[in-house]
């Protein structure tokens, strides 16, 4: 029978801002000693937190198969048993979960296809345990916010990670180490622990270990079986029997396995001349530009973007201080502007270019109406807010439907900002006079493909300080 030589890969990866700058990080120990044999660590760009997950376990295997390049023919039989805090690599690449989101698809290929099936096993741990891993991943990220490479010798992830007790000795020579061996295995199975042999439990591919306690708060997943070995086109390596399926989702427990939100980024442009005065200015007036005060502020929220490294896609009202906002961003980011018609400001009628005490003087009994009823219209045939609520909930629709996954910057107005915020929360029309709304402040939703969505931030200025 040939030697057996047995590593644990802990990985990780992060995302800051999900997605955002993504990095991975992964280290092959040995698990007999604990010695750190490999590092792996790299800055990815934007990307989700799933994904870089993945790409720190597919280095981490590569990883461990380059130190034995030569397992299962002349060398040693490899037997890798993967630990990370990631519950969704875990149950779909055990074959537990299903794999539905199409980005993590080739990746867990791509996973399950560095080494045979039957040499790898998997186990859920808190992320405390995974220090190492995630200190890498992190040195990865801060690599690419400066502009460079995560570099091995300038790493200090080992040293910020738990230590490792060695082993003490592995017994008496001679004949006695085999019998001591013995020994000690069946202590170790008798009791549930770990053999003297190696400093972490390892379970063979036959004979998988039970999830712990611990992984009864995962992360949300759907609890789906599926076979992961079919995925990568090879065989299954379960000697027999299927895997349990996990209980249903029940209050705080796993959410289905929807993948990232498409996340809406909703800022309002910058100051006109009309802003500071309070006057009703929609798309059915004068069409004003930026004030210098809005070009301050568009150049500002530029420059938070840019910091952040989040926005993928950018998209903009048609009126005039939405598009110089927009260009202002997009001049930074390097990204194109697409118009949406669904993001313009409600048409006021007659009550475009005056004050609300203007307003109030001239046509009262029609304010108090709008401001009762969400299907009235202002004076002079303009918009109802219900009329509003119909075309942004269409532009959101078909945004959400083409940027599923991304986070794009919406540059719009007062009303359609409020307007997605409260269709989110599933609030009243009155709940539009319940909320502050500053120019060239931010606001955030996610929408889910579930259809469900969350409100994140609301009427964010600390960009503006």
């Amino acid at each position: 029978m040939s030697a057996v030589r047995r590593l644990v890969v802990e990985a990780d990866g992060g995302s800051r801002g999900n997605p955002g700058p993504a990095g991975y990080g992964a280290v092959v120990i040995d698990a007999a000693t604990g010695e750190t044999l490999a590092e792996a660590a790299e800055y990815i760009g934007v990307a989700t937190n799933n994904v870089a997950e993945y790409r720190g376990l597919i280095a981490g295997l590569t990883a461990a198969k380059a130190l034995f390049p030569d397992a299962g023919t002349t060398g040693p039989d490899l037997r890798v048993h993967v630990r990370m805090d990631s519950k969704l690599v875990v149950e779909q690449m055990s074959g537990r979960w299903k794999i539905k989101h199409p980005d993590m698809k080739p990746l867990a290929a791509r996973a399950a296809a560095i080494l045979p099936p039957s040499s790898v096993t998997y186990e859920w741990i808190p992320r405390a345990q995974n220090k190492h891993a995630d200190r890498l991943a992190n040195e990865a990220m801060d690599a690419g916010r400066d502009g460079r490479q995560w570099e091995a010798a300038a790493s200090t992830a080992e040293l910020d990670a738990p230590a490792r007790t060695p082993l003490p000795d592995r017994g008496p020579p001679g004949d006695a180490v085999a019998g001591a061996a013995k020994a000690r295995a069946a202590l170790a199975a008798a009791r549930g622990g770990t053999e003297a042999g190696t400093l972490f439990e390892v379970p063979t591919a036959e004979e998988p270990a039970p999830p712990s306690a611990e992984s009864a708060a995962p992360e949300p997943t759907a609890p789906e079986p599926t076979d992961v070995s079919a995925i990568a086109g090879v065989a299954a390596a379960s000697a027999s029997g299927s895997a349990p399926t996990p209980a249903p989702q029940v209050g705080w427990a796993a959410a289905p396995d929807l993948g990232a939100p498409a996340t809406f980024v909703l800022l309002r442009h910058g100051e006109t001349a009309l802003t500071p005065e309070k006057r009703f200015s929609g798309s059915g007036g004068t069409d004003p530009e930026l004030s210098a005060t809005g070009r301050d502020q568009a150049a500002r929220a530029a420059a938070h973007f840019a910091a952040l490294g989040t926005v993928q896609e950018i998209v903009s009202s048609p009126l005039r201080r939405c598009r110089e906002t927009a260009a202002a961003v997009a001049d930074r980011l390097g990204l194109e502007v697409r118009i949406d018609e669904g993001l313009r400001e409600t048409d006021f009628g007659a009550w475009e270019g005056l004050t609300f005490g203007e307003v109030r003087e001239r046509y009262g009994d029609d304010l108090t109406a709008w401001l009762a009823d969400p299907d009235t219209a202002p004076t002079g045939g303009g918009e109802s807010f219900t009329e509003v609520a119909t075309r942004v909930a269409a532009a959101r629709d078909r945004l959400t439907a083409r940027y599923a996954g991304r986070t794009v910057l919406l540059v719009t107005h007062v009303t359609p900002i409020k307007t997605l915020v409260r269709l989110a929360l599933e609030a009243p029309a009155q709940a539009m006079f319940r909320m502050e709304l500053s120019a060239a402040s931010i606001s955030t939703v996610a929408y889910y493909g579930d259809g469900n969505a969350s409100v994140r931030l609301l009427n964010d200025t600390s960009h503006l300080r």
